[in-house]
Order: C-alpha cells, then sequence, then structure tokens
C-alpha cells in the first residue's frame, strides 16, 4: 500500500492482558494517523474547524492478522480510495515489523460543524486525498511524542 506512512509509538495503556494491543485502539490510531495525513498535505484540525467543515466514520471494516506485542516497530499505511461528493474512503494497514498486522477500509462523510448535516467534501482536502491515490513513494511521518 503507497500513501502516507506514519511511524506509531506504542502506549502503556493500550495494551491488554495478552500482551497485545487492545482491538479497540486501532480505530483510534486510524483516526490519528488520518489526521497526521491532513497536517502532513498543510492541513490542521484548526483549518477545518475555521473552514466549518469535519468529518465522521460512518462505516469501518478490519481484518485482523496477527497482534502487535511490545517493542514491535508499527507503521500505520493510509491510502485514500473512492471519493464521493460527501464521503471518501480510506484504507489503512498496521504494518509490525514489516509485516501487515491488519487491513482496514474505513469510510467518513464530510460534515458541516454547526450541526446541519453532510456537506461535499471542501476543495483542499479533496486534493490533498486525490494527491495521495496516485502516490507510491509512501511518505513517512515519525511518530508525534505528544499523542
Amino acid at each position: 500500500m503507497a500513501g502516507h506512512i506514519i511511524k506509531h509509538p506504542q502506549r502503556y495503556h493500550e495494551f491488554d492482558g495478552q500482551g497485545v494491543i487492545y482491538n479497540a485502539w486501532y480505530p483510534a490510531w486510524f483516526d490519528e494517523a488520518l489526521t497526521r495525513f491532513f497536517e502532513h498535505a498543510g492541513i490542521t484540525p484548526d483549518d477545518m474547524a475555521s473552514e466549518g467543515f469535519d468529518y465522521q466514520l460512518v462505516h469501518s471494516e478490519i481484518d485482523w492478522r496477527s497482534g502487535v506485542r511490545r517493542g514491535d516497530d508499527v507503521e500505520i499505511h493510509v491510502q485514500p480510495g473512492k471519493i464521493g461528493t460527501t464521503s471518501f474512503q480510506v484504507h489503512y494497514s498496521v504494518r509490525r515489523n514489516g509485516t501487515e498486522s491488519c487491513a482496514a477500509r474505513v469510510v467518513y462523510v464530510s460534515v458541516a460543524r454547526d450541526g446541519s448535516g453532510k456537506t461535499p467534501v471542501p476543495g483542499r482536502f479533496r486534493r490533498a486525498l486525490e494527491s495521495a491515490m496516485g502516490d507510491t513513494a509512501g511518505r513517512v511521518t515519525p511518530a508525534d511524542p505528544h499523542r
């Protein structure tokens, strides 16, 4: 999977009694990875707020292959998929030590922050998604220790 790659730190509280990342944390990882994807494109959460735009998860599918354990080197690959008028898909691949641990497809809908409902995906957000769709280089963003 190409697109954008996020180096993700493991945090103590994410591990369960089996010594692997508890499965409920993966959607949160995807949310952080998408935020980092947009930040890499020069779009911050404050930009979204000032433009009156946000996005909400409306569907997700996750296929697990193996657990992430303490000490594993974790990357989250972010690859935009289909982009509609008011919605867009993002494909994620969590890799530990270079091997895919899980794959996911998430559908988001673009919404107005004033509560009025769905809104078209704004131009610069659409361009950021579209530009990564054909990206085969895989840009890497290091982990942010403050998140």
